[in-house]
């Protein structure tokens, strides 16, 4: 058995404009890592976080990579078990990729290969979701699942869980750009309608529904076609700066389809090919300068493998 690991955990896009709470995908990068190793002393340490700027909890109780191991290790019957944790963030906080779940679930994928893979990757992310709820009060799986498992994730039910992974189309990038502002996830649910009207609900299911679709198809058209959010999207889109033009830009240079990543600030375009999202994410980016903010810009295929051991 191995005493020590170092794992890359990716991020993600969750909702995927239409599949609110129960689709998202994962991305080659940004992404953060975990360096982890058995001590021997019994209980869970974080002994070092870089990257964050101070943001982030040292309390093993609060800061969600070490909960969900403490979580994982309670579960596994093993509270004799001595581990000491160091977080490295490569990724923007707060910025609707998944932060909080890429580390979570580097964390994760670190315990049970040192402890042996005693749980399939699938099996982890209940444990991951514990650090979601930790994280922004909710512990929902569209960023923690596909982080672990890799590619789309459609989660089909919360209760009871069940998570099924879907077809990427072969050629499929992801243009995402980052606004460097302010939408902190709590405040960004807030602002959503607890009671939609049946026409609304009815037009999402259908999108849900096409999207899925299209990605079993290889249908970029219809995927294109499917990515309309009209419950979420239009209240979220306010808080971003810029929205509506770079959504202009990527629809008029070769976008499959477009929207926020997660809870925002980000935004994500799915293209045909690595060209197309370069191009797009260098004008939005473009446009970004002229109203005065300042971004960042990451371009890759979607990521099949999930976490991996560095």
């Amino acid at each position: 058995m191995k005493n020590s690991i170092k794992v890359f955990a990716p991020a993600t896009v969750a909702n995927v404009v239409c599949g609110f709470d129960v689709l998202g995908f994962a991305v080659n990068e940004p992404g953060d890592e975990v360096e982890m190793r058995f001590t021997d002393t019994p209980g869970v340490v974080i002994k070092q976080i870089t990257g964050d700027e101070g943001r982030l909890p040292l309390d093993a109780e609060k800061n969600t990579v070490s909960a969900s191991v403490q979580h994982y290790l309670k579960h596994i019957n093993r509270l004799d078990v001595g581990v000491e944790i160091e977080l490295h963030k490569k990724m923007p906080i707060g910025s609707g990729l998944g932060s909080s779940s890429a580390s979570t679930v580097a964390g994760l994928f670190a315990i049970n290969k040192l402890m042996g893979d005693l749980l399939t990757v699938k099996e982890l992310v209940p444990f991951a979701m514990k650090g979601e709820e930790l994280a922004c009060g909710y512990g929902h799986a569209d960023n923690v699942a596909p982080a672990l498992l890799g590619g789309f994730v459609l989660v089909r039910s919360y209760e009871p869980l069940d998570v099924i992974s879907l077809p990427t189309p072969a050629g499929m990038y992801a243009a995402i750009v980052y606004p460097e502002v302010d939408v902190p996830t709590k405040d960004a649910r807030q602002m959503i309608r607890s009671k939609v009207a049946l026409s609304d609900a009815v037009k999402q299911w259908g999108n849900v529904a096409g999207l899925v679709s299209g990605l079993f198809m290889n249908d970029f058209d219809l995927i294109g076609r499917s990515m309309q959010d009209v419950l979420v999207e239009p209240v979220r889109s306010i808080l971003i700066p810029g929205f509506e033009e770079m959504r202009k830009l990527a629809t008029e240079n070769g976008a499959i389809g477009f929207g926020i990543s997660g809870s925002g600030p980000s935004v994500f375009a799915l293209t045909k090919d690595e060209e197309t999202a370069r191009k797009i994410t260098k004008l939005q980016q473009q446009h970004l300068h002229k109203i005065n903010i300042n971004s960042k810009a990451f371009v890759s295929p979607v990521n099949a493998e999930g976490p991996s051991v560095i």
